[in-house]
């Protein structure tokens, strides 16, 4: 009796410390590994990707991005997630990034956006990724990471601020 009494307070324990420190390990380990990831496969995407052409360039400048040149579109079967690291998978879903049922149509890498082959990226759907270029564009992607990380677990997806800028690009391009 004594031994699960010891068991069950030593667990109790620990699950108090992940729900203080929480916050924490997912700065201090988990986004670092993340990012790590998303700064490598910018990299790829900016290698592989088709440039923007000169309507799409002219929507880049329009919404304010600085080089937009250097912007480019990778089409992929599946928009990539670190699915080999158990931690960020595991992240992943308790964060509705991926799971049975979510489709990543398109996501920004700094200046790669990858976007799933049969997604119609039409201009305002462009205009709502090129805002996310803009973002990482006036901050970095290691800060901007890190504050969407944070804004999904305050606000969620749809009241992410990040996302709700993004979303006007949504209504202003709308008839385009």
């Amino acid at each position: 009796m004594k031994k699960i009494t010891i068991a069950l307070a030593f667990l109790l324990a620990l699950v108090g410390a992940v729900i203080v420190f929480h916050q924490n390990i997912i700065s201090s380990v988990i986004l670092p590994q993340y990012i790590d990831w998303a700064s490598e496969t910018e990299a790829a995407g900016v290698k592989v990707g088709e440039p923007l052409n000169e309507a799409q360039l002219a929507l880049a400048r329009e919404i304010g991005i600085k080089s937009p040149e250097k912007v480019r579109l990778v089409y992929v079967d599946a928009v990539p997630f670190p699915y080999h690291n158990p931690m960020l998978k595991l992240v992943g879903e308790a964060t509705g990034f991926i799971g049975d049922g979510i489709i990543n149509n398109a996501q920004v890498f700094g200046y790669s956006i990858y976007v799933r082959k049969d997604y119609p990226l039409n201009t305002p759907k462009l205009a709502h990724e090129l805002v996310h270029v803009l973002q990482i564009e006036r901050a970095s992607l290691k800060q901007i990471i890190t504050q969407h990380f944070a804004d999904l677990v305050n606000y969620g997806y749809d009241n992410s601020p990040l996302e709700l800028e993004a979303f006007e690009a949504n209504k202003t391009y709308s008839n385009r």
